[in-house]
């Protein structure tokens, strides 16, 4: 099996959103774990949208290092954007993509390229120990669950934004666009060799989290309606359940008429079964309406990013 040191290039792609505290650190790090072990390496920087300094930073990195190349978006278009925009510009035969806020240590890269045996082309970091708050690590695990059912992996909740995979995969996505962007799951498009191996999870190196946990949840609900047709199915389980239930109950009202010679009393029970099925169908029109939104989005021909200027050595 080939070493990580016999790889002819990695592209180390790095999603930013107001990390230039951070970035320094990070390309310090990534850099020298690399040369340390004699590979051939780019750091791909990707501005989305950041309110701070951070397209300053990676410019300056990028005109001492021509290792450092940044791409700088319009605005903010989310992480899973940037990303494929940086993938996109990759040119090593291995991409690690990580955060900016060095909760992944770049040391431990060297054990994601390892992983990347013949048998095996993506390969997760997954932490021992999130070093997250509660609702982070619940709604975290509420995505993570969510994936495995759009992705058709037992063991997605092992998932995380540290991983490596070979460059030859983003041929499976290389046409994708629309808004709404997994990478996780377009991985899966290209190949299910997949496996994970176990990292360090640092506390943020500084500042608060960008990711709220209404972030989170609109994530989930997008990659549920954008990545799979679970909600419809589910929909239609819900209708089918009803129309028994309904059928039930026109059962119980007629043997109750033929038997006791009256209709079943009361107001109550009439308008909680016309509530039930008026919200059974609310629900499987809002569902229906979740996937035209994203039928309509994908028509308009809306972006999954633009791009604002790129570093002057983006493109050597």
């Amino acid at each position: 099996m080939a070493g990580f040191e016999d790889m002819p290039g990695v592209s180390v792609v790095v999603p930013v959103y107001n990390g230039a505290a951070f970035l320094d650190e990070l390309s310090s790090r990534v850099g020298s774990t690399l040369r340390a072990r004699g590979v051939d390496f780019e750091i791909i920087l990707v501005n989305d949208g950041s309110r701070d300094e951070s397209w300053s930073r990676i410019n300056a990195l990028a005109s001492a290092d021509d290792r450092v190349r940044g791409i700088d978006f319009m605005r903010n278009y989310g992480q899973h954007n940037a990303l494929l925009a940086g993938i996109r510009k990759a040119r090593g035969a291995v991409i690690v993509t990580m955060d900016d806020d060095l909760q992944h240590p770049p040391e431990e890269i060297p054990k994601l390229l390892d992983g990347l045996s013949p048998d095996c082309d993506v390969v997760y970091g997954a932490p021992l120990h999130e070093q997250h708050d509660l609702w982070r690590r619940l709604t975290s695990r509420l995505t993570k669950k969510i994936l495995q059912i759009a992705m058709g992996i037992p063991n997605a909740g092992r998932l995380s934004a540290f991983r490596a995979f070979r460059t030859e995969l983003r041929g499976a996505f290389s046409e994708a666009t629309g808004p709404f962007v997994s990478i996780d799951v377009m991985l899966t498009w290209g190949t299910n060799r997949i496996s994970f191996v176990t990292v360090d999870h640092h506390q943020r190196a500084g500042g608060a989290s960008n990711y709220s946990v209404g972030s989170l949840l609109a994530h989930a609900s997008n990659l549920l309606t954008g990545f799979s047709v679970l909600p419809l199915r589910l929909a239609s389980l819900i209708g089918f359940a009803l129309t028994l239930f309904g059928i039930a109950v026109l059962v119980y009202v007629v043997t109750r008429y033929f038997m006791l010679g009256g209709s079943v009393p009361g107001f109550p029970f009439l308008a909680s079964i016309i509530a039930i099925f008026s919200g059974a169908q609310l629900f499987a029109l809002g569902i229906i309406g979740e996937y035209l939104a994203r039928m309509h989005f994908r028509l308009m021909g809306r972006p999954a990013y633009q791009v604002r200027q790129v570093t002057a050595n983006a493109d050597r």
